[in-house]
């Protein structure tokens, strides 16, 4: 029966949860943003830190774990492996660990089921507190993290050593003699679904989550799902374009890098490639298109003038992938840890650019 019904529904459920899942207002995206930049700004330590970096230091941004209770309706089970391989990938590497929100599920599950069935990525992850290399930063899914009494106890309980909780970050370098700010953060602010409120909670804890387990669904589809930005990525980037600083941010579960989508990125080179008349490069591009079932000749109407918007995706894809951003070696890249063959875990770089050629975007 759940087969059958799975079957009939299973496509619908995930497209109705897409679908309402955010409800985000563009004043209110862009006021939450430029408070919070502000406030760090001018009084770190408080909701966020303000971290002066060379464009050497490597930094490991992930986001949207959605760690679960290793049930049905725990996403993060899909690509458990991938994150445990990559954090001890970063670890060895000497990476300082961002987790840029929604790191548990705290509005599908009660905080005792995540902390029992999560041991292996809490040891994993108190391997860069002891480095003093760990900034944890709370999305709309954790919450309680930020406003709960209890949540420093907790942390305490789960890491062994205090954990200080903030919304933001902000890395500041020169890049020759060029200031370079880079502000990271959730994303889930002014998000009317997503921003504490009560009603999403509820209708996730007690009807989606429940429904999800008994389908046996995953809504976050592949890292590259082939779509235009989202609404909320591209209220973002907006933000972003107008700010002489970079923006990354996660809550979409969208993985963009220099503030183009996969897709976005395959209808610019083909247009670049038909203008050039490069028939090579035409062919090689639609053949990717197909394989991907991307159909459509013309680029369709997206905004993308500037290169300082960045999502780092998630790590509760469905086909077990996980998505960050990676910052080391004066570049920032977009990078997968994916099954390859023998189904172990590998480290893949998708996209790639210099910090300096981030400069002249802001």
């Amino acid at each position: 029966m759940r087969r059958l019904l799975k079957k009939l529904f299973g496509s619908f459920v995930i497209r109705m949860a897409n679908k309402y899942a955010s409800n985000p207002k563009k004043e209110r995206v862009h006021e939450a943003l430029t408070n919070l930049f502000n406030h760090i700004i001018t009084n770190p330590g408080k909701k966020g830190l303000l971290f002066d970096f060379h464009d050497k230091q490597p930094y490991i941004i992930f986001s949207d774990q959605h760690k679960g209770a290793k049930n049905y309706a725990d996403d993060f089970n899909f690509g458990r492996k991938n994150y445990l391989a990559a954090l001890s990938y970063y670890n060895l590497q000497s990476f300082t660990l961002v987790s840029l929100g929604d790191s548990e599920e705290l509005w599908e599950n009660s905080l005792e089921a995540v902390k029992k069935h999560n041991k292996d990525t809490f040891i994993l992850e108190t391997e860069f507190l002891k480095r003093e290399a760990f900034i944890k930063i709370f999305g709309n899914h954790d919450l309680y993290w930020d406003n709960d009494p209890l949540a420093s106890f907790q942390l305490e309980k789960i890491y062994g050593s205090k954990v200080k909780i903030y919304e933001g970050l902000i890395l500041q370098t020169l890049i020759g003699n060029n200031p370079l700010q880079i502000f990271l953060t959730h994303g889930h602010q002014g998000d009317l679904q997503s921003d504490g409120n009560w009603f999403s909670k509820w209708f996730v804890s007690r009807v989606w989550a429940p429904l999800q387990a008994y389908l046996q669904v995953n809504p976050n589809t592949p890292a590259f799902n082939n779509q235009l930005k989202s609404k909320h990525n591209q209220f973002m980037y907006e933000w972003a374009a107008v700010q002489q600083s970079v923006l990354i941010t996660g809550h979409t579960h969208q993985p963009v890098f220099n503030s183009l989508t996969h897709l976005e990125r395959l209808y610019i080179n083909l247009n670049e490639a038909r203008k050039n008349e490069d028939e090579a490069a035409i062919e090689k591009i639609e053949q990717q298109m197909r394989k991907e079932r991307i159909y459509g000749a013309e680029m369709p109407s997206f905004t993308a003038l500037k290169s300082n918007y960045f999502n780092s995706g998630c790590c509760c894809f469905s086909d077990g992938d996980i998505t960050g951003i990676e910052i080391t070696e004066g570049k920032i890249r977009l990078i997968k840890w994916a099954y390859a063959k023998g189904k172990q875990p590998t480290r893949i770089i998708l996209e790639e650019a210099d910090l300096s050629t981030l400069i002249t975007e802001v």
